[in-house]
């Protein structure tokens, strides 16, 4: 319906009042005090529209709310459940909104991982299902002589101390597990906090990409994702890792998704957040101007805003009381490294300014 109908609306003051109100335009009462304007708005109209709304609601959450009299009015037609949101200045949480305050966002969160449609980020195409065959024909285009750990996701932000899975793990005759980053022998005893959210991923094999490899690969792909319900880590040594999924991966690229559940999307849950900035949307860089606003000045006159140079700017000199720890190592380096300490920063090389603000891998 284009309208809302009202009929026959008794409420206050308001004497048998039938009205009809076109949707989707903006609509003004007016009359003078005591004419029934707010009776009708909001006693009537927004009153119906509020009981329907938490009608809607579950059993758990109507107990908190309480329950809400139908209005002195014969019938209401085309009226959608309404809410009504007074949001209080004082409280500064972001996530205080009419989504969070009503639960519409928990429904769109389980709509979303229920119908939802995952798209690729890179190439905006939508990720749909791998096959193990597809996972192999991916991880062959890898050079040969690279280094490959397969690895069956089983746990994912679960508490509980695992022992009974470990236990079963080792019936099975595995023999490595990867929990929380760190791979642990199961022969050993592992102990895990039951309060605390754990990773554990089962290492099925450890593969160096060749020729007769194939079979091989197909097998141990095919057991994680047995193990894991269709998902499987690639973790690609000294480079990445890579999951994939039977359920959703982008056929394009690595780019893989775990199955789609409602809290990838609940801003109380790290599993939806994003990877580099976290779920804060913003991240933290070093503005290279702002660190060196003078390119004109040497480290010694303070070339570089964030170093506190020692009172003795002496080349070389350590043994000095004056100079801080930070000087002497800054010494240290510029010395095996024939650097001139005492030189504009504009006449640094690449190479020199490099190794002063990230740092040299040389043990001196």
């Amino acid at each position: 319906m284009d309208k809302i109908i009202v009929k026959g609306a008794r409420e206050n003051n308001l004497k048998n009042i039938d009205i009809e109100i076109p949707k989707n335009k903006m609509v003004v009462m007016t009359g003078v005090s005591g004419s029934g304007k707010s009776s009708l708005a909001f006693d009537t109209i927004y009153a119906e529209g509020e009981r329907r709304y938490i009608e809607s609601l579950s059993a758990y959450a109507r107990q908190f709310l309480g329950g809400e009299s139908k209005p002195d009015v014969d019938s209401i037609e085309g009226l959608s459940p309404s809410i009504s949101i007074d949001q209080k200045t004082t409280n500064n949480n972001p996530r205080s909104t009419v989504g969070t305050v009503t639960e519409i966002y928990n429904y769109l969160g389980l709509l979303f991982a229920r119908i939802g449609v995952p798209y690729c980020p890179t190439h905006h195409k939508p990720i749909s299902s791998q096959s193990v065959e597809e996972m192999v024909n991916k991880i062959l285009e890898y050079e040969v002589g690279t280094k490959l750990e397969i690895l069956s996701p089983i746990v994912h932000g679960e508490k509980g101390t695992h022992k009974d899975l470990f236990d079963e793990l080792r019936k099975d005759g595995y023999s490595r597990v990867r929990v929380n980053g760190n791979t642990y022998d199961l022969a050993e005893e592992i102990e895990l906090e039951k309060n605390k959210k754990d990773n554990i991923d089962v290492v099925i094999d450890r593969i160096v990409i060749k020729e007769d490899i194939r079979s091989r690969l197909f097998e141990a792909i095919e057991t994680a994702t047995k193990l894991s319900k269709g998902k499987v880590v690639i973790n690609v040594i000294g480079d990445k890792e890579i999951v994939m999924s039977e359920n959703y991966a982008c056929p394009e690229c690595d780019f893989s998704l775990p199955e789609l559940e409602p809290r990838i999307f609940s801003f109380n849950a790290p599993y939806g957040a994003c990877p580099v900035c976290k779920g804060l949307g913003k991240t933290k860089h070093i503005d290279l101007n702002l660190l060196i606003p003078d390119w004109d000045l040497s480290i010694p006159e303070g070339g570089i805003a964030s170093f506190k140079y020692g009172k003795s700017k002496s080349f070389g000199r350590h043994e000095n009381e004056n100079d801080s720890i930070d000087t002497i190592k800054l010494n240290t380096l510029c010395k095996y490294e024939n650097i001139d300490i005492n030189k504009p920063l504009k006449d640094f090389t690449k190479e020199e300014l490099d190794m002063i603000l990230y740092g040299s891998n040389k043990i001196y």
